[in-house]
């Protein structure tokens, strides 16, 4: 039953050198199934920053090497480095509201994001039960400075965050399932073995002249925003 969700697809490129020289780096392999899951999506969460990859439907290892992501990007180079090492997972497709992404990008930017926006977060299969994993979207360093900036709010949605409590966001890994921005979820896409899967029947966020401008131009400015938030915080 768990075959499907351990493949290599042309996205879960967990075969590419530059991946398989991490996993030996990190030596996740010698280490208990839970302790593995734990370390990776650590791993995704905070080495890997929150940012805007050139498109959705990217390699594992592209997501790598440029060091950053969204949730799609860093859910499929999660998966990637689950099923490198024997642990079963799926993908899980949405749409989310832009309004939770307001702040991240800024407001002059706002009237180029499509109303809905693609989404999604990893199912991993713990001792058959699938556990839900969307928290590792958003870094650390980035989300404690949207805490520090809005210091006095509970319920929150904003800055690639929509949960209900920013202060105590369910982002941590321990065992269980993990959100960052379920409570901005606007559509059920359903179940994916593979991202691959996911964006040939759903596309992408952007498209046409909208795709170039924000590949060459839009995401560099966004990029370029979420790195000051890390660096000076937020101007509330």
């Amino acid at each position: 039953m768990t075959t499907k969700y351990l493949q290599v697809t042309p996205l879960i490129d967990y075969q590419e050198q530059s991946i398989e020289q991490l996993i030996e780096m990190r030596q996740w392999r010698t280490l208990s199934s839970d302790a593995a899951i734990k370390q990776v999506y650590d791993y995704v969460r905070d080495e890997i920053k929150f940012g805007y990859n050139r498109d959705d439907a990217i390699s594992a290892s592209e997501v790598l090497g440029d060091g950053y992501g969204q949730c799609n990007t860093k859910g499929t180079l999660l998966m990637a480095l689950l099923r490198a090492l024997g642990i079963a997972c799926r993908f899980h497709g949405f749409t989310i509201y832009n309004a939770l992404q307001r702040g991240a990008i800024p407001n002059y930017l706002m009237p180029f994001a499509p109303k809905r926006i693609l989404h999604s977060w990893v199912e991993v299969l713990i001792r058959d039960v699938w556990i839900n994993l969307e928290g590792f979207i958003v870094d650390q360093v980035f989300l404690s400075q949207v805490q520090a900036g809005y210091s006095n709010c509970k319920s929150f949605s904003g800055y690639a965050i929509a949960v209900p409590d920013l202060q105590n966001p369910n982002n941590k890994f321990m065992g269980q399932s993990t959100y960052i921005q379920a409570d901005g979820i606007a559509d059920d896409l359903g179940l994916f073995n593979a991202p691959d899967d996911f964006f040939a029947k759903h596309g992408s966020n952007m498209h046409g002249l909208k795709k170039f401008a924000y590949q060459y131009v839009l995401r560099k400015l966004i990029n370029r925003n979420l790195n000051k938030i890390r660096k000076f915080g937020l101007k509330t």
